[in-house]
């Protein structure tokens, strides 16, 4: 057997299995066919606040690391003890300006520690806090959602790290009577106030009394939906909820207090996934968390790779399309996998859904560099129930099981044509959108569960125990002009996993027409491996390359030939050379694609896929 690559051949493996909780999952049938499921084990007692989860955890590991973000070449770091400090005094200054809980506090700015300092300020004032993407910011070029979000929050005060690159932005807002707070004034804009200034506010009686008063249904923060399909929506985030949450991801994985928990992160803090999940996870169990600047994008994974390089997490969290921009880099780089490797407990995905392919490079990966699988697992959620709902608090050997109820969180699972609908009710569910009563009424059903519009099924038939599996969002299904149902879901990770590890992600398209087409964007860290020396720098040069595309063309065209109708087969393909556009909803700033809107946009590239003579820049999949 060969040998590790990050060990001697006498010196044992350094890893450690992991111990889940139990899975006791009861199963009912309901009158009009649907199934409700809920753990048969309760929820314990959690914090009733985020202001005292984050003292408890000061308390606990006063001169712990708890945050770090790049400066030059080394790590800027704010212990738990120091980090206590500044947010007491910058709840003070919150205090002190007699702040409204209805005009919450808006964050434009990225992931950083200032930005953590003064989210958990708010949640000490008990002043709402409002991160946006960034993207709204310094990506679009008519800021019309960031306007849009600001005109529905009215803000009290607006947050910035720096006013130079937000100098657009703070222009395209209605800011009259609005303080605006920098970390740096690099635009030299008047009257804007130090965030500096405010960590050294004075305290008073003030703070701890705002910390008393705070309790589980008190608004933490608001975030921001993308938006896809009109003005983004606000979802209500109660303290409550989110201490709820961590309390049931702490009794799903015990595992998680054996040794202080390290997290490098690059997941948006406006977004559940890295704002909600991983950030209270750190704060939940006093761990430390390296801020990651870089992004699942050809300019910035090498950040990523830079920091993962340097720091060993315990627990790894991305989404599918993070994974597939950091694969090429562990599978190339032994030092960078043992780094990677080095203490790491457990792989976790969300998001969307993570194609098999993916999962068996990481094992692959894994078992080169350890001689042992980290065990990989997935969970479901959305924004609306803080997010984790289901979760695999059990050995899985593949990619798509995303588990059972967590600990206090009901499934009902509904018939909705060939699918099955879930829907959730719990402690971690919003209690709505941020004054939007419509929007709040017409998501949940008569019996209170929340509709989140994804398909589940079940892994084993016979047994809920088993998990869910992810079926896909229902408004992504479509018919072709036969009338045979597309499944987009499972056919577009079908589809990347046959073609990998060329493609980064994918659109089906279809709709009404006589068969499907492929909207694909290139991997280009992996296409450049195909080619080898002399590849092709940018992404419209690799889309044109022969190489590139014969591999795209055999491999789908292996995938059709195990096909056994016209819903699985992919008959064209367009390789884009323009990526996913932030501003025009066709992605995520975490990687999630926006099947409806892509196909909206791009539809003169629909046109030519379906054109009668397919022209040479497209795929013809024999």
């Amino acid at each position: 057997m060969t040998a590790p690559a990050c060990v001697a051949p006498q010196v044992k493996p350094p890893f450690r299995p992991i111990a889940y909780a139990p899975v006791d999952i009861r199963s009912e049938r309901a009158a009009d066919g649907s199934l409700l499921l809920r753990s048969a084990t309760p929820l314990g007692a959690y914090d009733p606040s985020l202001a005292r989860m984050f003292r408890a955890a000061a308390a606990a590991q006063p001169a712990r690391t708890f945050l770090a973000e790049r400066a030059g070449d080394g790590w800027r770091t704010v212990s738990y003890a120091q980090a206590r400090v500044l947010v007491d005094g910058l709840a003070q200054a919150l205090i002190d300006r007699g702040l409204p809980a209805e005009r919450p506090v808006m964050i434009l700015s990225g992931n950083a520690i200032d930005h953590a300092l003064l989210m958990l300020a708010g949640f000490t004032a008990g002043v709402p806090v409002a991160p946006i993407s960034v993207a709204y910011s310094l990506q679009s070029q008519d800021h019309a959602k960031l306007k849009q979000i600001a005109e529905l929050l009215e803000p009290a005060l607006v947050y910035v790290a720096d006013t130079a690159p937000f100098a657009g932005a703070i222009a395209a807002l209605d800011l009259t009577n609005v303080e605006i707070v920098a970390s740096r004034n690099g635009a030299g804009r008047p009257g804007v106030t130090r965030f500096d200034d405010l960590t050294q506010t004075k305290l008073g009686a003030a703070v701890e009394a705002a910390v008393a008063a705070t309790n589980a249904h008190t608004v933490a923060k608001i975030l921001f939906t993308s938006g896809s399909t009109g003005t983004p929506k606000g979802v209500i985030n109660t303290h409550g909820m989110l201490t709820a949450n961590q309390q049931q991801i702490a009794q799903l994985w015990p595992f998680l207090d054996d040794d202080p928990l390290v997290l490098v992160d690059w997941l948006p803090w406006n977004h559940t996934f890295g704002g909600n999940h991983n950030f209270n996870l750190a704060l939940r169990h006093a761990g430390t968390l390296y801020i990651d600047g870089g992004k699942p994008l050809p300019a910035l994974v090498g950040e990523t790779v830079r920091n993962l390089a340097e720091i060993s997490p315990t627990v790894y969290f991305n989404v599918p399309a993070g994974y597939a921009a950091l694969l090429p880099h562990l599978e190339k780089d032994d030092a960078l996998a043992c780094a990677f490797f080095k203490r790491l407990r457990l792989i976790f995905y969300a998001g969307a859904a993570l194609p098999q392919d993916l999962w068996e490079r990481l094992e692959a990966v894994s078992l080169r560099t350890l001689g042992a699988r980290v065990p990989m697992t997935s969970s479901w959620g959305t924004t609306e129930t803080a997010p984790l709902a289901v979760a695999s608090h059990f050995l899985i050997e593949r990619a798509g099981n995303v588990g059972v109820p967590a600990p206090g969180c009901e499934v009902k699972l509904v018939p909705a044509g060939a699918k099955l609908e879930i829907r959730v009710r719990g402690a971690n569910v919003t209690p709505g959108y941020w004054k939007r009563p419509d929007l709040t009424a017409a998501a949940f059903d008569a019996d209170g569960f929340y509709r989140p519009g994804d398909a589940m099924r079940l892994a084993d038939p016979a047994d809920a125990a088993k998990g869910l599996l992810f079926d896909g969002r229902l408004a992504e299904d479509f018919k072709l002009a036969t009338g045979t149902w597309v499944h987009v879901g499972g056919l577009r990770i079908g589809v990347l996993a046959a073609a990998s590890p060329a493609l980064q992600d994918a659109v089906i398209a279809g709709e009404n027409r006589g068969f499907i087409c492929l909207l694909a964007w290139l991997n280009p860290a992996a296409c450049r491996n195909l080619i080898g020396a002399g590849a092709p720098e940018d992404l419209a040069g690799l889309t044109r390359h022969p190489a590139v595309r014969a591999h795209v063309r055999t491999t789908i065209a292996s995938w059709n030939a195990a096909q056994t109708g016209t819903s699985q087969r992919i008959a064209r393909v367009a390789l884009l050379a323009a990526p996913p556009s932030i501003d025009e909803n066709e992605i995520t700033d975490k990687g999630y694609i926006n099947q409806r809107r892509v196909i909206e946009r791009r539809a003169d590239e629909i046109d030519r896929l379906y054109a009668s003579s397919a022209d040479d820049e497209v795929l013809v999949i024999e």
